[in-house]
């Protein structure tokens, strides 16, 4: 009787720990269309089968969207843009509407929906209070509009959490809290979310932890063997993701929600704008994040516990993303606006390589570049309006194009705005200074697209940063000429 006893304890105690270390229940990623030329939605969804990847969030209710993921049997998580927290929160028939138009038409057997996220991370610091005080109400109205709809067995409703939301000042992870001016909030986060048995979504990022803090190294940032530890008490942590993720831990357990299910809804490494922004360290990360999911050895505060999703951020760079934080912004995709793989991941464990879109359809092979047998000295002028209407995040220091030598850096600018205005002959006009050539004047790691043919008709134009834009090109466009 004892031996059996001894026998089933011993049983147990296995499948607690099988049961432990398989909570990773997939990799996705996200997918944004903050792009002047959108890849279209049905080019996607097959990247997205081809490569085997099971699960897609995104950041809005796009009905194209959602149509071609329509039978694919892809996980998705739909997205509610913070403009709208306001009046969701204020209205239960504006929510019962929004379910109606962007789940019920989709749904039971269409498309795949498992989450709404209610915000796009509206407690960034950045935005202040502007959206966290209506992401409760909101969350709830959208909550109670799905119990009508009978669809709450279904969907879960979550609110996406900033990777800033949560803070340790002495940068140890057992000091970890959210922040005070959120903390009221985050309590009705967390009650709401485990009323509703749904998982906390949040961003974590070690690039920006790496770009903002001088005390987090590279070697840290990019799971690299020889970098320094940091230690706190008797815990030892090798790499920036397991600091940040017990320093929540910490936030979560603090608030009283230490068992809440955790999904890291954002996670990457750009490939651009930026120093140490490369494709090279990307892959460097991105592989090593991969193994240590895949090892299932957990953190030091949660060994051999996983979040139970992950999203690696993003699946497409986009070139009209707000880069008020950096112009690194635009370069996040693990494929390259176009659907070509910047570097190699397995997804699946057994695709030893990314497949890249097929049968891309592209505007004619022609480049918009500076005349050089004009008076060019009041290019740097043109170059920096044409830069305000489009993207020159890779010139900026540090970045694939910054190498690029006056006037090489007017043509990028020439062609960038040429090519987002569908290469229309008068966009490579520049007062006479334009010239339209067939022959690619990319030089090494710089490239000078050409843009896609537009078959997917949203266009989506972020917030107007030209007083920005003007000192940045015109700094880099300067200094370049010296």
């Amino acid at each position: 009787m004892a031996l059996q006893l001894h026998s089933l304890m011993a049983f147990t105690l296995i499948v607690i720990t099988i049961s432990c270390t398989s909570r990773v229940q997939s990799i996705g990623v996200n997918w944004g269309t903050t792009a002047s030329h959108p890849l279209p939605p049905s080019k996607v969804v097959e990247l997205l089968k081809i490569n085997k990847i099971t699960k897609v969030k995104l950041f809005d209710s796009n009905p194209q969207v959602l149509e071609s993921l329509s039978g694919s049997n892809i996980g998705v998580t739909v997205g509610i843009p913070n403009s709208m927290l306001h009046t969701l929160n204020s209205s239960v028939k504006a929510a019962e509407s929004w379910v109606h138009d962007n789940l019920t038409r989709y749904l039971p057997d269409r498309t795949r929906i498992e989450y709404i996220a209610v915000g796009d991370e509206p407690f960034l610091q950045t935005y202040g209070s502007q959206f966290y005080p209506f992401v409760v109400g909101a969350a709830i109205n959208i909550e109670a509009a799905l119990i009508r709809a009978k669809l709450a067995n279904k969907v879960k409703v979550v609110i996406p959490c900033s990777f800033d939301a949560f803070q340790s000042e002495s940068g140890v992870p057992s000091k970890g809290h959210f922040r005070s001016d959120i903390n009221k909030t985050m309590i009705s986060v967390l009650k709401f979310l485990s009323k509703t048995q749904s998982p906390f979504f949040v961003s974590i990022s070690p690039f920006l932890s790496y770009y903002q803090n001088k005390n987090i190294s590279l070697d840290f940032a990019l799971y690299k063997p020889t970098a320094h530890s940091h230690n706190d008490s008797h815990r030892s942590y090798k790499n920036s993701f397991e600091l940040s993720y017990d320093t929540l831990i910490t936030a979560l357990t603090v608030a009283g929600f230490s068992q809440i299910d955790i999904v890291i809804s954002q996670i990457g490494w750009p490939t651009d704008g930026a120093p140490n922004a490369t494709v090279s360290n990307a892959e460097v990360f991105t592989k090593g994040l991969l193994d240590h999911f895949r090892s299932k050895k957990g953190t030091p505060l949660r060994p051999r516990t996983m979040p139970i999703e992950i999203y690696l951020h993003t699946l497409l760079d986009e070139d009209q993303r707000n880069i008020t934080a950096g112009n690194f912004e635009r370069h996040w995709g693990l494929f390259t606006f176009d659907g070509q793989a910047k570097y190699q991941v397995d997804f699946d464990q057994g695709t030893k390589r990314l497949v890249n879109a097929q049968n891309v359809e592209y505007l004619a092979s022609r480049w918009c570049v500076v005349n050089n047998n004009l008076n060019i000295s009041n290019a740097t002028a043109h170059a920096t309006e044409a830069c305000i209407n489009a993207d020159c995040t890779a010139l900026s220091p540090g970045s694939s194009c910054f190498n690029l030598s006056w006037p090489g850096n007017v043509s990028y600018a020439f062609n960038s705005y040429y090519q987002q205005h569908d290469q229309r002959a008068d966009s490579c006009d520049f007062g006479g200074l334009g010239m339209i050539t067939t022959v690619d004047p990319s030089v090494g790691n710089c490239r000078f697209n050409v843009e896609l043919k537009v078959s997917f008709s949203d266009s989506f134009h972020g917030s107007n940063f030209h007083h920005y834009l003007v000192s940045f090109v015109t700094t880099i466009l300067v200094l370049q000429r010296l």
